[in-house]
């Protein structure tokens, strides 16, 4: 993913009071077919998801006002196969297929994305920032429930690639320049939360495993209340970026 408001995570770490699953590796944890299957599905949609935004970000590279920011948007384009090859290549280390792994997310991921195709250089930023940061979160409440070496890995590819940043930086030289942009760019954000937590929750709907492991079952400790106070994080954490950015949430 490209942004990430969280550089401190350290992606070896167990969390703190961590049982069942969380305190497992992997060969201990996949020998439950209920949670193999969980992680094939988070992994094929992080895979995914990876691969759609290094086509995206070199999609937007087009948008760059300047060569500079064109450069830096090439890199982080970059960043992100380098983590799309991470997780195929996990896939395969585990004996699954990466393709048929991706396919289930590619309608939902992609709908998400036509969606909301930003219409200029600015909104591709707020949407890099905004939208892909809330998936961000959502896969880090995800991996604090995952065994210790898929937890490793997710919590490795979430790390920014550089993009928060940059975003935040042009986007509010924009706003000082024209404080107009500020209230256009609001409204986008909002858009870009509303329809990345329905794609989040159809997604998961969608996938047995994946939902079981959000309520319970094969991941220890998560309920239906908790994930209220799950999304009600991410909702916060999405208020935090918007005032980073200069925007009303």
């Amino acid at each position: 993913m490209t942004t990430s408001d969280k550089p401190d995570n350290d992606p070896d770490a167990t969390p703190a009071g961590a049982t069942g699953v969380a305190a497992q590796d992997w060969a201990t944890a996949s020998a439950d077919p209920h949670y193999r299957a969980a992680v094939v599905d988070l992994l094929g949609a992080l895979a995914y998801g990876e691969l759609a935004a290094f086509e995206r970000l070199a999609e937007d590279a087009k948008l760059a006002p300047t060569l500079e920011d064109k450069a830096e948007l090439a890199k982080m384009a970059s960043a992100e196969f380098h983590h799309f090859e991470r997780l195929r290549n996990r896939l395969t280390e585990i004996g699954e297929d990466p393709t048929p792994a991706m396919e289930p997310f590619v309608a939902a991921l992609d709908g998400f994305h036509k969606q909301t195709a930003p219409s200029d250089w600015l909104e591709g930023l707020v949407k890099a920032y905004v939208g892909d940061s809330i998936a961000s979160d959502f896969y880090r409440e995800v991996a604090a429930r995952l065994d210790s070496d898929t937890r490793s890995l997710v919590l490795a590819v979430l790390d920014d690639t550089g993009h928060a940043g940059f975003a935040v930086d042009r986007v509010r030289a924009a706003i000082d320049a024209d404080p107009r942009v500020g209230g256009r760019l609001a409204l986008w954000a909002r858009r870009l939360m509303g329809e990345a937590l329905s794609q989040s929750q159809r997604v998961v709907a969608d996938r047995d495993a994946l939902s079981t492991m959000l309520v319970g079952g094969v991941a220890d400790g998560f309920d239906l209340a908790e994930v209220g106070k799950m999304f009600s994080r991410i909702t916060e954490a999405h208020t935090k970026r918007m005032a980073a950015l200069g925007l009303a949430a």
